[in-house]
This record gives C-alpha cells, structure tokens and sequence, in this order.
C-alpha cells in the first residue's frame, strides 16, 4: 500500500522530531507495516478496492501484534480476512531475533527464575510490553521436545552396577484439583565411577504399579549391569524391585531408616540412639556389619522394643551394602549422592509452588541440565571389580 502525499509529510514531520532511537524504531515499524500489506495483497491477488479475477479473499480489518527487536517494541497490524487466515513471514516465530530471545527466557525458567524476574529480564532486553505467564508457558513448550528426546534415550551405551531412586514432592493440579506429585528421579553410577541422570517420572511414588512402570521404562531403554539399587523403602518400591531389576540387590537408605526411627523414640534419646546406629556402618566386614546390627537391635530393644524388630526386619536390606568393596560402602549405603539434584529441583519448584500440569512440572525440573558429572573419587575403579 503505497504512502499518499500527506502520509509522507506527516512521516517526515514526525522523523524530524523524533530522536536517534525513536527513529529508527519509526522508520523500523513503517517498512516493516507496508512490507505486511504488500505480502497481504499478494496473498489475497488485490491491492485494496481493486477488483481483479485473480481475488482469492477479502480483507476484514487488523490485529494488533507487537514485535520486540533490538530498537524496543514495534506496534504493527496484521491484516484479517473473511475467510482463511494470514501471517506475515515476517512475524513467524523463528525468526533470529525471537530465538535468541526465546533462550534466554527458557533458559531464565528452567533455572527457577519466578516469571515476573522474567517479564523484568525481558523488558531489560528491550521488549517494552514484557511478556505474560502464558506467553512464557507457550515458548518453554519448545522443551518438551529435547526433554523427551532426554527421557527416552537409549541407556544401553554403559552399564551401571549402582543405581540411586528417590523422590522429592511438589504441587500440581490433576483433574481441577491440586495434589502432591512425587518426582521419582532414578541416577546410575558406571563401571568407571561416572554419574548420569536415567530417568525421571511423576506420578504416586507409593504404588508398586507405578515404580514397575518406572523401572521397567529404564529396562526397555538398555539400563543394564545394575547390582544394587540403593532407595528408600517407599510402599510397593521393594516389590518393583525385586520383581523387575532380577539379580540386583536392593540396599534401604540408611538416613530415611534412621528419621523412621525417630519417630517412634523421644526426642531427647534421638542422640545417643543416632550414635549407636551409625557403629554398625562403621564395621570394617560384612560378617561385622551384620554381628553389629544385632548387637545394637539388642541393646536398644531393652528400651525401645519397637526399635529392635525394625531393625530385624530391615536387616538383609540395611547390610547390603556390606557385599560389595568397602571402598564403596559410605557412597552406597543411602540416597545422599541424589540430595545435590533434590535440592536443584526444589529450588526451582518453590518459585511455581504450584504446577498447572505433570508436563509443566518436568518441564521445569528438566534434569538433563546436570546429566554426566563426573562421579566421586570413591567411585572410580577398574571396570574388573564389577564384573
């Protein structure tokens, strides 16, 4: 649509006002106007009022859309019509601009930045408007897409003969409805001491149907080699274990055991009942480990009966630690090499509070950031000891 005489003087008017930023974005939004009318008029086959047999559509007035660029916002309009639909290629959302814009927004969210840090960190960049809640949810969709290529990768490039599982809670809404949701994460350590993020699933960490699900999801991807799988004694967990990870041993965390056994003693014997516990891990060989939980189910059992038959039967799963090399034991003997990765996600979390989905909620523990650390000195060792 070409500028009558009288636009171009007011356009001129207005450039000789404006100062050296205001004018660039003036001349920006101008060019950019009449390059959206002009592939509009292509689309349809008609300028506006010209009657042609080439007229494929008619035109039913503008939206608004404002576009961020490195001058600040642009206000344009993009043409509706009667019937179909058109954007300006312009506008499409790949363009260079926008995906630089789109990482650091996606980036600023899965590092728990709240969205209103990041309305003000892209008002920063120069997008005057900002940007909205549901806006920011749209554009983090993209992750879906490299968070399910991470969920699913094969698994059968390395074995891991230790495998941690744990799960941390966070809010969610399930059929209009907010519940806790448990985040099940499950982390491997390989044959040569390296560390890698397996899986994550959200779901009720309490039945044995979903933690067969889980486990059995890692199997299907190759997780081979597994030995001991170190977790706590969640509700149908051991059941899933035994039945799906056949020929690994199943090792209780030793921390959760403890805070179970302090809430059936008092508060003020919590000390010393600590202390004596931590003397059946400090046992230098398996037959000692196992002679010393009796000891110690014992001596606690005279004052604290309830205590000694946990202990009893939680026997086989709290020493199974003690088959494999002492070098190992302090590594394997709870879920604390999972912590670091449990706090990262409660960091993030605590921003939402609450999740408008379970897809929101991977999306934004998306722990493929920290996937293949390296694995603790203690941990290194020569691929024969687990063979």
């Amino acid at each position: 649509m070409a500028l009558s005489q009288s636009d171009l003087l007011h356009l001129l008017e207005s450039l000789r006002s404006a100062d050296g930023l205001e004018l660039v974005r003036s001349v920006a939004e101008r060019m950019l106007q009449e390059l959206i009318e002009s592939e509009a008029s292509a689309r349809i086959g008609a300028e506006w009022n010209e009657h042609t047999e080439a007229r494929t559509a008619y035109r039913n007035g503008h939206r608004g859309k404002t576009l961020t660029t490195q001058a600040g916002d642009l206000d344009l309009a993009v043409p509706k019509l009667r019937t179909g639909s058109f954007f300006p290629s312009l506008l499409e959302r790949r363009r260079r601009i926008d995906q630089a814009l789109y990482a650091v927004i996606m980036d600023a969210y899965v590092h728990g930045v709240s969205t209103r840090a990041v309305d003000d960190l892209v008002k920063a960049l120069g997008a005057d408007t900002g940007i909205s809640k549901s806006e920011v949810s749209r554009i983090c969709g993209e992750l879906d897409g490299p968070l399910c290529a991470f969920r699913t990768r094969p698994l059968d490039h390395v074995r891991f003969p230790y495998v941690y599982l744990d799960a941390t809670y966070c809010k969610a809404r399930v059929n209009h409805q907010i519940v806790s949701q448990a985040v099940v994460i499950a982390t491997g350590i390989t044959e040569d001491g390296g560390r890698e993020v397996l899986g994550l699933m959200v779901g009720d960490s309490e039945t044995e149907a979903f933690w067969s699900e889980f486990l059995r999801s890692l199997r299907e991807r190759g997780l081979s080699g597994v030995r001991l799988v170190i977790a706590d004694h969640h509700s149908g967990l051991v059941k899933a274990i035994r039945k799906v990870m056949i020929g690994a041993a199943y090792q209780r965390c030793r921390v959760h055991f403890l805070r179970n056994v302090f809430a059936v003693i008092p508060k003020d014997a919590a000390e010393m009942v600590a202390a004596t516990i931590r003397t059946i891990f400090a046992q230098p060989t398996q037959a000692q480990v196992r002679a010393q939980l009796d000891t110690v189910a014992d001596m606690l059992g005279e004052q604290f009966p309830k205590v000694k038959q946990m202990f009893l039967e939680a026997k086989d799963d709290l020493t199974a630690f003690a088959a494999f090399p002492d070098r190992h034991w302090k590594k394997i003997q709870s879920t604390n090499p999972l912590e670091r990765i449990n706090r990262e996600v409660k960091r993030r979390t605590d921003v939402v509070q609450v999740f408008p989905n379970d897809d929101a909620l991977l999306r934004l523990i998306k722990v493929g950031s920290p996937d293949a650390t390296s694995g603790p000195p203690e941990l290194r060792t020569p691929a024969a000891v687990f063979t």
